[in-house]
């Protein structure tokens, strides 16, 4: 079992434009092909409230007169301070505070299978700091945002991380994957 911060970035390590768009990353299609087989071993999902925000506005209910279900089967937690919607018949538990109580319950829920921190980068940096990240899976796209939401606002620099594996996916995906080491 790992927790992995598994997440597309731009090419000047952001995740998400100025105004908190997904657009210059959108315009590559659908996840890459390491995608289905990364899923499959997840079983249990945390993300902050940005991200959550974000499926709700543009995956769930983008077409507001037909809404589409939550797209994880696992159970997911949602770290975040506000009272957020809550998407029918989704297993979402809404949290917040410290991670480490809460990678508890993750853990025992996953049954074994990993932990995704989908996003973002302020939350797998929280992970990082209890010493509970244990992986990195980054998919680097072609473009240069300028500024917006960092990948991993935190300094890591000794030890550094381990680099465990490089892969091209088509056209104009490198993904490179990072075991984080422990102290």
């Amino acid at each position: 079992m790992k927790t992995q911060y598994y997440t597309a970035t731009s090419l000047d390590g952001y995740i998400a434009d100025a105004d908190n768009s997904l657009d210059w990353l959108m315009q590559f299609g659908e996840p890459g092909e390491s995608y289905p087989p990364f899923i499959a071993e997840v079983g249990a999902i945390a993300m902050g409230s940005t991200t959550y925000e974000w499926l709700l506005e543009h995956e769930i209910y983008k077409d507001k007169e037909n809404p589409k279900p939550w797209p994880y089967r696992q159970p997911s937690w949602v770290f975040s301070s506000r009272t957020l919607k809550k998407v029918p018949n989704a297993d979402i538990h809404f949290c917040k505070g410290d991670v480490v109580p809460i990678y508890n319950e993750m853990v025992k829920a996953a049954e074994g299978k990993n932990i995704w921190i989908v996003g973002g980068g302020e939350l797998a940096g929280q992970f990082y700091d209890k010493g509970l990240l244990d992986e990195l899976i980054i998919t680097i796209t072609p473009v240069t945002l300028g500024g917006g939401a960092p990948l991993l606002p935190r300094k890591i620099a000794a030890p550094p991380l381990k680099l465990v594996a490089v892969q091209q996916y088509g056209k104009h995906y490198v993904e490179v994957r990072y075991e984080v080491a422990k102290v």
